[in-house]
């Protein structure tokens, strides 16, 4: 599994889209989800895209998640330009569990 979080700006916004963005504005629903969440500012610049993406193969690696992060970030169809994408491969996060009773 990895998390995608892509930074980027809207850009050539119509009103439709301008209406629909902030009528789903919700920062409780701030999520890593497969379809993917946005956070944004009320004036619709800068936006936040978190996406949850499935490892598919024991080799997909960075590369692979990015494109399908973006391919779902696409798929919202709001016209946009990326200015930085982070991956996280959950598979290679260490959980420290506290030791019982010491």
């Amino acid at each position: 599994m990895f998390r995608v979080t892509i930074r980027g700006v809207f850009e050539g916004l119509g009103e439709e889209d301008r209406a629909a963005l902030l009528e789903g504005a919700d920062a409780f629903r701030t999520a890593f989800t497969d379809e993917g969440t946005f956070t944004y500012d009320r004036g619709l610049s800068a936006f936040t895209f978190r996406c949850q993406v499935p490892a598919e193969a024991d080799g997909d690696g960075e590369t692979e998640a990015t494109e399908r992060a973006m391919a779902a970030l696409v798929a919202h169809g709001y016209p946009h330009r990326v200015l930085r994408v982070g991956v996280t491969d959950m598979r290679h996060i260490k959980v420290r569990r506290k030791g019982r009773g010491r």
